[in-house]
């Protein structure tokens, strides 16, 4: 009786000991998954913040290519403006210098 009783202690602190290292490994993994979750968290934040600055860059080239493509606009008609003026003074310089 006295030789089951010691085997079961022995056993007892058997398993005392293995739930003790399984608790610390449980502790440890813990630990990571909380430190994996920061980074997680502020991976998911920059994120967010590079969508929010690429929305603002996509809007911000979309008005500059309205401007530009209104600037190319401008200067063509101005470029029309200059031929038909030079046609006029062309015209009007002509008669001027036939006898």
């Amino acid at each position: 009786h006295e030789q089951l009783l010691k085997m079961m202690e022995e056993r007892m602190m058997d398993v005392e000991q293995k739930l003790r290292l399984v608790k610390r490994l449980l502790q440890d993994k813990v630990h990571q998954l909380k430190e994996q979750l920061s980074k997680n968290t502020k991976a998911d934040v920059m994120v967010k913040d590079l969508y929010v600055e690429n929305a603002q860059l996509l809007k911000a080239l979309e008005v500059t290519e309205q401007r530009q493509k209104t600037a190319e606009r401008k200067n063509y008609l101005l470029e029309e403006k200059i031929a038909n003026l030079n046609r006029i003074v062309k015209n009007l310089a002509s008669p001027s210098f036939s006898p």
